[in-house]
């Protein structure tokens, strides 16, 4: 019984930290008053304490006390008793090198599965499907596998962007870097645009916010799904 929200980011342009889905995480974190925040993926570098106040700043406004999976001496048993999990944005081969060199990553699948609440944003979010290969961080350090939780059966592609008419740039787009992805693999890519989330309910997958996403499938064209769609792969 599945129990999660899947976000490509967690700031929009001209907002605060997860302001946009504060009216969402209330209602969704409801029973909840501490949860437990992994900044394993560090934005920018800083360090697990300064984001870990980030992420408790935001949610002292809906009455949630954060703390840090690094504070605890067991990483397995604060998973083991949270009563929700964060786990935050940042770099995708930095936070899966963490889970796995915590061995982390079976008892996190296992509280998901089992309906624990769960947020994830931008690589909080790419963890979810069955591998972190389309992220789009780079690759800083090498973790033990890109095999990630499985507990969604496609991949996200964090913080899509659409290619701009107006551009100069004859660089690679990000559709196709998801092509080149699917010359290789067969599993489903979704393109989350900024603003937009996955709203998880057991195995009904729903996509939220006010913009589409875009369904990446091996030898398909893409699809455009509304606000609104199940994700259906």
């Amino acid at each position: 019984m599945k129990n999660m929200i899947i976000a490509s980011t967690s700031t929009i342009h001209g907002s605060e930290y997860l302001e946009y889905l504060l009216p969402t995480l209330k209602t969704f974190f409801t029973t909840v008053n501490e949860l437990i925040f992994v900044p394993f993926a560090r934005p920018g570098g800083i360090s697990h304490d300064e984001y870990t106040q980030v992420a408790a700043a935001t949610f002292k406004k809906i009455n949630i006390n954060v703390k840090g999976i690094h504070e605890f001496t067991n990483s397995k048993n604060a998973i083991e008793n949270a009563q929700a999990i964060f786990v935050g944005g940042g770099n995708t081969f930095v936070l899966v090198n963490e889970l796995y060199k915590k061995n982390l990553v079976k008892i996190l699948t296992e509280k998901i599965n089992n309906g624990i609440p769960y947020l994830g944003t931008s690589a909080g979010s790419n963890i979810c499907g069955p591998s972190m290969r389309t992220t789009n961080d780079m690759p800083i350090v090498y973790p033990p596998s890109y095999s990630t939780l499985g507990v969604i059966p496609f991949n996200i592609n964090a913080h899509y962007l659409d290619p701009d008419p107006a551009s100069t740039h004859k660089g690679e787009t990000r559709e196709t870097r998801i092509k080149e992805f699917h010359t290789y693999n067969q599993i489903p890519v979704l393109g989350l645009r900024e603003g937009s989330w996955l709203l998880v309910d057991d195995e009904e997958i729903l996509l939220k916010g006010n913009l589409k996403a875009r369904l990446f499938k091996q030898n398909k064209n893409p699809i455009e799904l509304l606000s609104g769609s199940k994700i259906i792969v």
